[in-house]
């Protein structure tokens, strides 16, 4: 075969036809969308069949001496997008065979295909007569005299112009059925590939994954699957169907990232994900400073391929291209990576890298929020790194100045709510907050989980069950949203279908340890007592002895009668307790279920003075004090007015 003959033409193997000319890869007719660099490598495989193509005869040819790239990853990466596009395997294959350490080997017979384009089924062409055609007149011939026409109803003719009509119309539309644009209106972004080598690079590819999210979570007619989720899918190697099936989406898009020094390229490709169609694939590249805009460009043209409708404020926000000093954005992206950890020691190195990112660039916003939601973890009692008193303060202060750097920052009006809502108990400029942040960005499941919370602290349990299903639907894998909702399910004396969330979240992860808890706390209300303290009992071991699953486990004893086994728990308590963290609240619920409401309400009073935070008092565990009137005037005090 003639390289430059090639070049010109069109190959074909097995179903499948390359058009070198068109650089288009087709499938008995039907394009299949394959980037740039791997139609290259495929076309160079095509050109010698049978014949090993060294890696270094790959590189050479496809990746010049200037480009920066980690060739051996790149070129692995190129060759299971072949494999993908042909439906090829490494371990049996029927097209690319890997030669061990040499290159790979064209297995196919490859044909030239004729110059001219084959006539497509969808567009095929009227028939003509041949020369032979009996009947057809010839120059040479005389006329036949014509023949009598027999005659025909008038309205036959109409009719049949008619039926010709309908019929074409039928196959047009059927025609555009076949061919049109996949609707999309949901879509996950899987967790963006790193091309460097060098590990400790994640948190940048992890950190581009979260921008990308967050610029399409802004358009409120989009449902884009929330970072939790789709950070399962990291280094899975499951096929892209059966993922979107699982988080529910129509699409997905995945790429790679590759930083070398102070230049970065992304590369996006969008999936069909039913048919694991390739619907767009585009790279941009430019320096560090530049990656926020890089990221916006690749917002907008995934907006443009599913034709979402933007409204004025979501095409001011993709188009709202910001230059970030890239040390401080590199600090932050590092912060961001360490704080989604969610463990104390990582929200310790979060704060580091928050303050890092401020010192090198005090006019850029989002490292105030993120340093805004580590305080408000680290006072979280999850983490108890940080008393409440000492944590909230700080983390309203830092969302205050993230807003005033930027007031469309969705993230940072929700880390103020929270601290209005937990802290201030200001619950009128809390709901003001939280909508503001969800107007914003409407596909940040964080915002919908968290006013879920604050409608619940209103007594409007109906509508705080809607907001957490909305959480749930951005983020379907988190473990949290989904134990939370169960929760919710509680507090609304929906026992039963708390049961039942509680046990969909124990299947995600039999070792979650809240899962137990609030599946004990249900069966608790369900008076299943034996139930409710086997779940408890696994909550506590799981969570290495959390007060509030301590407390439960109290609970369920005392109403087993087991009054020893409640007060050990109360004593090892109590013993926990500390003026920087006294764990008031938990203890006062088991003061309460062992009758005694005036040590109950002492409690209560020091949980006041430390500014708990106030959904703990919507718990069923404090059921036994709510007629005391002094409960009632502390929740007075507090503003939960129902």
């Amino acid at each position: 075969m003639e390289d430059d003959h090639q070049t010109r033409g069109r190959l074909r193997f097995g179903v499948f036809e390359l058009d070198l000319r068109a650089g288009e890869l087709r499938k008995r007719g039907l394009r299949v969308r394959l980037q740039e660099q791997p139609f290259q490598v495929l076309a160079t495989l095509l050109q010698h069949p049978g014949e090993v193509v060294t890696r270094e005869e790959l590189q050479k040819k496809l990746w010049p001496a200037d480009t920066f790239v980690d060739f051996d990853h790149g070129l692995n990466k190129t060759i299971n997008k072949i494999r993908e596009a042909l439906g090829d395997s490494a371990e049996s294959p029927r097209f690319v065979e890997t030669v061990a350490r040499r290159g790979y080997r064209f297995l196919a017979e490859v044909k030239v295909a004729d110059a001219a384009p084959a006539p497509s089924p969808e567009h095929a062409t009227q028939a003509y007569p041949s020369p032979e055609t009996p009947g057809r007149p010839d120059s040479a011939d005389k006329p036949a005299p014509p023949k009598p026409t027999p005659l025909r109803p008038v309205w036959k003719l109409p009719v049949f112009a008619v039926l010709l009509v309908i019929a074409s119309l039928a196959i047009w539309k059927l025609y555009s059925w076949k061919h049109a644009s996949p609707l999309i209106r949901s879509l996950a972004v899987l967790p963006l590939e790193s091309l460097s080598s060098d590990t400790s690079q994640d948190y940048f590819a992890d950190g581009m994954t979260d921008e990308l999210i967050s610029d399409l979570g802004q358009i409120s007619a989009l449902r884009v699957i929330s970072r939790t989720s789709v950070m399962v899918y990291k280094h899975a190697r499951k096929p892209l169907p059966q993922i979107a099936r699982e988080l529910d989406v129509d699409a997905v898009v995945e790429g790679t990232v590759l930083r070398s020094g102070d230049q970065v390229r992304i590369t996006a490709q969008l999936i069909e994900a039913a048919t694991d169609k390739h619907l767009w694939s585009q790279s941009y590249e430019g320096q560090l400073r530049d990656t926020l805009a890089l990221q916006n460009q690749v917002a907008r043209a995934i907006a443009d391929q599913i034709r979402i409708n933007l409204n004025s404020q979501e095409q001011a926000a993709l188009k709202n291209v910001r230059v970030v000093n890239p040390q401080a954005y590199e600090s932050y992206l590092k912060g961001r990576y360490f704080w989604n950890k969610r463990t104390a020691n990582g929200l310790k190195v979060a704060l580091a890298y928050f303050n890092q990112a401020i010192d090198e660039d005090p006019a850029y916003a989002q490292p105030y929020s993120g340093l805004a939601d580590t305080y408000a973890l680290l006072g979280d009692w999850q983490y108890a790194v940080m008393t409440p008193k000492e944590a909230l303060p700080k983390a309203k202060a830092a969302a205050s100045k993230a807003l005033e750097l930027d007031s469309a920052l969705g993230e940072a009006h929700n880390s103020l709510a929270f601290c209005l809502d937990g802290f201030d108990w200001d619950f009128p400029s809390a709901g003001k907050e939280f909508r503001r942040a969800i107007e914003l960005n409407p596909g940040y499941a964080t915002a919908h989980h968290w006013y879920a919370w604050h409608l619940s602290l209103l007594g409007r349990y109906d509508e705080a069950i809607v907001e957490m299903k909305k959480a749930e639907n951005l983020d379907p894998l988190s473990l949290i949203i989904n134990a939370d909702l169960a929760e919710l399910l509680l507090l609304a004396h929906s026992y039963d279908e708390s049961v039942r969330q509680s046990q969909k979240t124990i299947e995600m992860d039999p070792n979650f340890a809240l899962a137990h808890n609030q599946l004990g706390q249900a069966y608790l209300q369900k008076q299943m007592r034996d139930e409710a303290i086997a779940e408890l009992q696994k909550a506590v071991q799981l969570s290495a002895g959390s007060p509030a699953c301590l407390a439960n486990l109290a609970r369920a004893y005392a109403a087993s009668g087991k009054m020893d086994d409640a007060a050990k728990l109360l004593s090892d308590l109590k013993k926990r307790s500390n003026p920087g963290y006294s764990h008031a609240s938990e203890i006062a619920v088991i003061y309460a279920a062992l009758g005694d409401r005036n040590q109950a309400m002492t409690w209560l009073e020091t949980g006041y003075e430390e500014r708990f935070n106030p959904g703990v008092l919507l718990r069923p565990g404090f059921d036994p004090l709510r007629s005391d009137p002094r409960f009632q005037e502390l929740v007075r005090r507090i503003g939960l007015t129902h």
